[in-house]
């Protein structure tokens, strides 16, 4: 469930009218609703848009009867999106300790949820990036409420982050990016190059240990509130994977970037706080990190390929907007490696970041 953040990559009006593509889907949620209102005290004529995020689930505020309070409704079509992994990662989140939505309906057939309202404010719309000092103290409560996530790891309950999903996920970069976004073909030098540059990175990324994943742990997703510890959302997807994923989205985001003087202080920090609770962080600081700088790289460059594909297939192009902080993430950290150096001749060619050198790549 991600909120709308108040910042012009929305990619929804907040507190919007609902419209329906669909009229039987809408009317389905209007007998949905109905039935549940007196149960919950709701209004369902309150209805509006809340949020929509890069799928297909749309979520809806509806008011309260009573106390001024409301309520979410995510709407997820079936077809396109399966409720159950939200459902189940939002209890083993909530056992860990950790502020989620209290699931209060759920209509499976139709994909309807009801969940209680962790508010408006995302800690991507209360944080400003020229004030890390600030900041500080979210991003201190953000890793307290990692590490309890990680605590509670088990493995064979989430999917596992294997080989195979880190290999198709590195695919939507030349797939999107380079090939349909930019338009050029993945043949030749390019595709050894990028062939050679993302083994390495699987193998690297494998190394590290496992615990719970979220994902998505980033400031988009996590809610404020002076009620308690910043609520987390949009954990759907998560995976049994390697430790310093989260960690890396968290510090490496999407939609906002911190020196490198921030991130080095909030992973040493997390990193502490890791070892401290006994979870499987590598013993030195260094070693550690250049691990989440290469699961950063992967994060990165799949991000890229989303943002493409986001764009180009589902009609979004507001993502795509930032694709030039990906990049600059993915440059960065090719630069401080030399086993990475074909990967960064590869963006510097396409991104005309630097001298031609010698070869070009063919377009499609």
């Amino acid at each position: 469930m991600t909120a709308l953040p108040t910042t012009t990559r929305s990619v929804a009006a907040r507190d919007a009218t609902v419209t329906w593509s669909d009229p039987a889907r809408g009317a389905a949620y209007e007998r949905w609703i109905e039935g549940i209102a007196t149960r919950h005290g709701l209004l369902p004529a309150s209805t509006r848009l809340a949020s929509a995020d890069a799928s297909f689930r749309r979520y809806f505020r509806v008011d309260l009867a009573a106390g001024g309070s409301s309520l979410i409704v995510m709407d997820a079509p079936p077809s396109h999106e399966d409720c159950a992994p939200f459902v189940k990662v939002a209890r083993l989140m909530k056992d860990a300790g950790l502020r989620v939505p209290e699931i209060l309906e759920w209509d499976a057939a139709n994909g309807f949820l009801l969940l209680d309202d962790l508010g408006q404010q995302t800690l991507l719309a209360v944080i400003d990036p020229a004030s890390p000092d600030a900041a500080r103290p979210y991003y201190l409560q953000a890793i307290d409420a990692l590490v309890l996530w990680q605590q509670a790891s088990k493995p064979d309950v989430l999917p596992a982050y294997d080989s195979a999903l880190l290999e198709r996920e590195l695919a939507l970069f030349p797939d999107w990016y380079l090939g349909r976004h930019r338009g050029i073909a993945i043949e030749g030098r390019l595709a050894e190059r990028l062939e050679r540059s993302f083994k390495l990175i699987v193998q690297h990324n494998l190394a590290a240990a496992s615990v719970y994943v979220h994902r998505d742990f980033m400031p988009r997703n996590l809610m404020v509130s002076s009620e308690g510890p910043l609520g987390v959302l949009d954990f759907q997807d998560a995976v049994y994977g390697p430790i310093t994923y989260d960690i890396a989205s968290l510090m490496r985001d999407a939609f906002l970037s911190w020196d490198e003087e921030f991130v080095l202080d909030i992973s040493v920090r997390y990193w502490e706080r890791a070892r401290k609770a006994g979870l499987p962080v590598d013993s030195d600081f260094g070693a550690f990190y250049r691990g989440v700088e290469w699961m950063g790289l992967q994060r990165h460059l799949k991000v890229a390929g989303i943002f493409a594909r986001l764009t180009l297939r589902d009609g979004k192009p507001q993502y795509l907007a930032d694709a030039p902080r990906f990049i600059g993430y993915i440059r960065a950290t090719a630069a401080r490696y030399v086993e990475l150096t074909p990967l960064l001749r590869v963006i510097d060619e396409v991104e005309d970041t630097a001298p031609a050198t010698g070869f070009a790549y063919g377009r499609m």
